[in-house]
């Protein structure tokens, strides 16, 4: 039996894209498997608070040193990261926002990369804390940016979030597309859903 962390980013509701590939996936996974449990957290629509100067001194200092202020002040973050690791397997539904990934999620993200709790520091680097887990992202994009295009080089989603889940220790990292979602041409629009859908039948059947 696995614990599923579902996270979707979009700011929008049942227009998002992301939101309902993201949807039709845990739905259909939890079809095939049953026992397994799914933990539901929308940063999209409910934000979390952006990093401040309090939770850096609160992340920053050991737990029995803080004061009340710092103990609030890294509340939200401590509840994130409990969440966060106990999960074994993540599900992230995420729009592309200025060739990277909305502001919320990036808030989301500053909260629980964590030292001494997701990753630490060594003599020669960091260490991530998180292993032995699987990530899969469901992007909805308005354009193409796969490699060997031209607009590759403007896809900083990719790349930002392998950098950083990979940082906290996951690299079992699978991507899921849907792009052309801005097309003048419906049937471009169709059969980029068509082929997301398709490797999220896929993906029930192998991740």
């Amino acid at each position: 039996m696995a614990h599923i962390l579902h996270i979707d980013a979009s700011p929008r509701g049942e227009r998002s894209v992301s939101r309902m590939l993201s949807r039709e996936f845990v739905a259909a996974w939890k079809q095939r498997h049953p026992e397994d449990t799914v933990t539901y957290r929308d940063v999209g629509r409910e934000p979390v608070p952006h990093v401040d100067e309090p939770w850096i001194a609160a992340a920053f200092s050991p737990p029995d040193s803080h004061t009340p202020a710092l103990r609030e002040a890294i509340r939200v973050s401590d509840a994130l990261v409990a969440e966060f690791l106990a999960a074994d397997r993540y599900v992230l539904g995420v729009p592309m926002h200025n060739f990277s990934i909305p502001s919320t999620l990036k808030a989301y993200i500053d909260q629980i990369v964590r030292v001494g709790r997701t990753f630490e520091r060594l003599d020669n680097g960091f260490k991530g804390l998180v292993s032995g887990k699987k990530l899969l992202v469901i992007a909805a994009r308005g354009g193409a940016y796969r490699p060997g295009m031209a607009t590759n080089r403007l896809d900083y989603q990719e790349p930002y979030l392998r950098t950083m889940f990979g940082f906290m220790g996951i690299v079992d990292i699978s991507f899921i597309y849907a792009e052309n979602l801005m097309s003048a041409e419906e049937a471009c629009r169709e059969q980029s859903l068509a082929e997301a859908r398709e490797a999220i039948r896929q993906a029930v059947e192998t991740w």
